[in-house]
């Protein structure tokens, strides 16, 4: 058995913690460096917009009352701990699945830092075509979709997870 099969899948928090510094890096600049609603234009279809976002994925929720704020919070921190558990019970080998799992994670607690923290979610890349404009998001929100197209693959494509054994 390899030492990679030997170890936990706790070892690929190396990837959210680097995932976390980038999302916490890139947030602070924009927070910084620009004000509310501006936007640089970076390519013919992809601008850096700085926006507030009180709900979640799509502004979904925003319009509420700050409920939203508590309810995303408490998922996110279930969530949380959810994955570090199966990353816990994951062989390190099993890299498509700890990778999702760590990526999920990070893109969880980035999120889930701003609303605690702020109240609100900080979003920035915006790209577009013509007059359609995807919603504005971060660094956190895409390790979030890539956790997620990662474990799509994995169930059509991974074999069946194996518990580490301690």
């Amino acid at each position: 058995m390899s030492k990679l099969a030997q170890k936990s899948g706790l070892v690929w928090l190396w990837l959210s913690l680097l995932l976390l510094v980038a999302d916490f890096a890139s947030k602070t600049l924009v927070v910084n460096t620009m004000n509310l609603r501006d936007s640089i234009d970076i390519l013919p279809f992809f601008n850096l917009t700085y926006v507030h976002n009180y709900g979640a994925a799509f502004s979904f929720l925003s319009d509420e009352s700050g409920w939203q704020r508590w309810f995303l919070s408490i998922i996110a921190i279930t969530i949380s701990g959810l994955l570090i558990w199966w990353l816990k019970r994951l062989p390190a080998s099993n890299k498509i699945l700890c990778g999702a799992y760590s990526l999920v994670l990070a893109g969880a607690i980035g999120n889930l830092y701003d609303r605690m923290y702020y109240g609100y979610v900080i979003d920035f890349l915006h790209f577009y075509y013509e007059s359609w404009h995807f919603p504005a998001f971060n660094i956190a929100d895409s390790a979030i979709c890539v956790g997620a197209a990662l474990l799509l693959f994995d169930a059509f494509t991974g074999e069946s997870p194996k518990e580490h054994k301690a």
